[in-house]
């Protein structure tokens, strides 16, 4: 199976998951891991700017990694999803958990 089947196929199982978790709109804790150096945490702080989201970093014990936290409330499962594609589009190496 290609990585592109397995990507559709893992956003279909979290949109079916969310629905069945949550009434919407609702609040929704992104995670996201990335490299420190480089311009990738203010590109997803910027994705995610204008939508009220409270957004919190934490370096790794050597600074080489950045976690990033970010409670937003989404409107629908398929936001959440949006957003993802969003940041794995546009911030190169990022982890998203």
């Amino acid at each position: 199976m290609d990585s592109s089947k397995k990507t559709d196929e893992f956003y279909d199982n979290l949109k079916l998951q969310l629905y069945d978790t949550a009434i919407w709109p609702t609040e929704y804790l992104y995670k996201f891991i990335l490299l420190t150096k480089g311009p990738g945490v203010s590109h997803i702080e910027a994705l995610f700017d204008n939508l009220g989201a409270v957004i919190s970093t934490h370096e790794s014990k050597k600074g080489k990694y950045t976690s990033i936290s970010i409670n937003v409330t989404m409107k629908n499962p398929e936001a959440v999803i949006v957003k993802y594609k969003e940041v794995a589009e546009n911030v190169d190496g990022v982890i998203s958990l």
